[in-house]
């Protein structure tokens, strides 16, 4: 600012947050709620895309519908809001139509593992060259905080009043048995570990997903009598840390222990290697 004074200078620069050429902030404020871990977790992820060194001009982010999905609205960067469930065929073409982009999705446990179940098996089993970040929340949150693929067992939500009476995915196991070359789960607590996860899925080849736990303190919180600050407690006093352990090993039950860590850091062919190699000979 021209003919500025040194407090104005120093004023301007305490105004202005580290990531705001990342962020989009005539769409600020956001629409998450007090004590919600998204907009932790999408820090995260900005860290990570500006720490790995990728070229951000030749990344965009893809969201499917759901609390998380509101991320690609906020990214400054190219980015895609698609319909539910389909955010990782629609990664998938971006990917295929142009090899040279880095193809980021962040989106929800429930867009990502029910209605969209299938695609994400599909695109691991293919190692689709994607680095997708799953916010869990336990619950549908934008839509009421109806019982989800993840709710743990006897948990509470809008259409199980009396528990939950079915078992949650293991999210990494799932993400292990279809074929990711990279899993790794982490808290919002775990701010540091996050992001240097989020920054090695970013640079390598192949399907990488990252879990992580945050709170969803309005729909799943109050019906589970647990503020946004228990479950945080949680994350401290209920979690280890253990890379590589057993996949099947990995369920979510803060009765119990829940494991954090980096589970499955491999090497294998990607799609576009494996279709070159056999389709165009190359």
């Amino acid at each position: 600012m021209a003919g500025a004074t040194a407090h104005e200078k120093q004023t301007l620069d305490s105004d202005t947050h580290p990531l705001d050429d990342l962020i989009r902030t005539d769409r600020i404020p956001h629409i998450w709620c007090p004590g919600c871990g998204i907009g932790t977790a999408f820090s995260a992820c900005l860290r990570g895309m500006r720490n790995s060194g990728i070229d951000l001009s030749k990344t965009c982010m893809v969201s499917g519908i759901g609390c998380s999905g509101r991320a690609a609205g906020y990214i400054n960067l190219d980015s895609f809001h698609t319909t539910h469930g389909r955010a990782i065929p629609f990664a998938t073409g971006l990917k295929l139509g142009n090899p040279q982009l880095n193809v980021v999705v962040f989106s929800g446990d429930g867009d990502l593992f029910a209605i969209g179940g299938n695609h994400f098996i599909h695109a691991a089993r293919r190692n689709m060259d994607l680095t997708v970040i799953c916010l869990n929340n336990l619950n549908y949150g934008m839509t009421g905080g109806q019982v989800a693929a993840t709710t743990p067992h006897q948990a509470k939500t809008t259409t199980t009043q009396n528990g939950n009476p079915e078992a949650p995915f293991n999210l990494p196991l799932l993400a292990f048995a279809a074929g990711a070359t990279f899993v790794a789960r982490w808290t919002i607590l775990h701010t540091r570990e996050l992001t240097q996860s989020i920054e090695k899925a970013l640079l390598k080849p192949g399907f990488s997903f990252i879990e992580v736990l945050g709170p969803c303190p309005i729909n799943y919180g109050r019906r589970n009598r647990e503020k946004a600050m228990d479950t945080l407690r949680l994350y401290q006093e209920r979690t280890i840390i253990a890379n590589h352990p057993d996949v099947t090993d990995l369920d979510i039950d803060f009765q119990k222990r829940v494991t954090l860590g980096e589970f499955v850091d491999k090497q294998r062919p990607t799609c576009i290697e494996d279709y070159d190699r056999t389709c165009r000979m190359v």
